[in-house]
This record gives structure tokens, C-alpha cells and sequence, in this order.
């Protein structure tokens, strides 16, 4: 086994007394940063790279902090004034994971960067930690490399507003195929306006 099979094979056992240890010691120090930082190299480079990250010029590695549980409703004083059917204020869980809005934090605040994917690192009682492989796509390294240069176009501005991330696509229930999937594709609404519209030949 190569080195990056036995980091693999580690991180699989997180109840084992080194990896708990590490993750310990790591949440702690995560803890006393900002909530969006650069790194100078990933914490799992086995994870990264099998999420697409290459030690490379072009490629950047951010951590973000997401507070976790669900959202409550930002209404003044908890009251809604409409419908009982309305009021609910605590109880309410957020569409997107939690993974899509750490990605969604790390390309609003640099938005030069293309997002390529993400992954968990760490979490505890109130945040989880996750980290974002990004691309930058004016480099030479990343435009001249057949592998990548993909995210270069510029259809691929803002992947992670879109759901267009492995962590969007999951959160719109695209991972699924066949009968499961029957109303998901392309999307939902998209699904729901084509079986709820009439399109007669005379006026297409």
C-alpha cells in the first residue's frame, strides 16, 4: 500500500484513538480562526486529491466553518404575522447541505476562483469544518492542462451557486437514477412546469 492508501484506511477508523486524537487536537485549533481561511496544503491530501486537487500552481485549498443544526426563521421577535400554518421559527431545516453552503461562503468571498469540489474535515458540537478544492482559471498551468481546463469556460462561472458541485447535485437529489429520480430531473421545477403546462401546436 502506497502512503496515501494508509491515510485512507486511517480516516475510515475515526473512532480510533489517533485519529480521534488528531481530530481533537485539529478542532481546537480550527477553532480560534476565521470562519474562511486559506491553507498552504490540504489537512486530508488523500481526500483532496480524489476530489481533484493537484499540488500545482492553479490550485488553492480554503477551509470553511458551518454552523451546524437547523436555521431558524429571521423574523423579528420569532413572530410571523400571517397564517398559523406559517409560524414555525426553530424547527425548520435548510434545503442545501451543509457541505453546498460551505462551498457556497468560499466562492462568494473569492470570486476569481472557480469551486472544483469539497470535502469534511473536522466538525464538533456547533460547527463542522469542511475544505474547498478551488481552481483558478486565468493561470497558464490550469488553461494549458487538458485535465482541467474545463472550468475554464466561462458556463462554469459560480458552480456552487448553481448546484452544478458533486455537494449541490446531492442536495437536488441527482445522485439518484431510474424510478426514484422520476421527478428530479432536469430539476425539479423545471420537471414540475413541463407536467403542468400545455404546449399546443398551433402556438409553439
Amino acid at each position: 500500500m502506497g502512503a496515501y492508501k494508509y491515510l485512507e484506511e486511517l480516516h475510515k477508523k475515526k473512532q480510533s484513538d489517533v485519529v480521534r486524537f488528531l481530530l481533537r487536537i485539529r478542532c481546537w485549533e480550527y477553532r480560534q480562526l476565521p470562519s474562511v481561511i486559506r491553507l498552504t496544503r490540504p489537512s486530508r491530501p488523500d481526500k483532496a486529491r480524489r476530489m481533484g486537487y493537484k499540488a500545482k500552481q492553479g490550485f488553492v485549498v480554503y477551509r470553511a466553518r458551518i454552523r451546524r443544526g437547523n436555521r431558524k426563521k429571521p423574523v423579528n421577535k420569532g413572530i410571523v404575522y400571517g397564517k398559523p400554518v406559517n409560524q414555525g421559527i426553530t424547527q425548520l431545516k435548510p434545503n442545501r447541505n451543509l457541505r453546498s453552503m460551505a462551498e457556497e461562503r468560499v466562492g462568494r468571498k473569492c470570486e476569481g476562483l472557480r469551486v472544483l469540489n469539497s470535502y469534511w474535515v473536522n466538525e464538533d458540537s456547533t460547527y463542522k469544518y469542511f475544505e474547498v478544492v478551488m481552481v483558478d482559471p486565468a493561470h497558464n498551468a490550469i488553461r494549458n492542462d487538458p485535465r482541467i481546463n474545463w472550468i475554464c469556460n466561462p458556463v462554469h462561472k459560480h458552480r456552487e451557486l448553481r448546484g452544478l458541485t458533486a455537494a449541490g447535485k446531492k442536495g437536488r437529489g441527482l445522485r439518484q437514477k431510474g424510478g426514484v429520480a422520476n421527478k428530479t430531473r432536469p430539476s425539479r421545477r423545471a420537471n414540475y412546469k413541463r407536467r403542468n403546462s400545455i404546449s399546443l401546436r398551433r402556438f409553439r
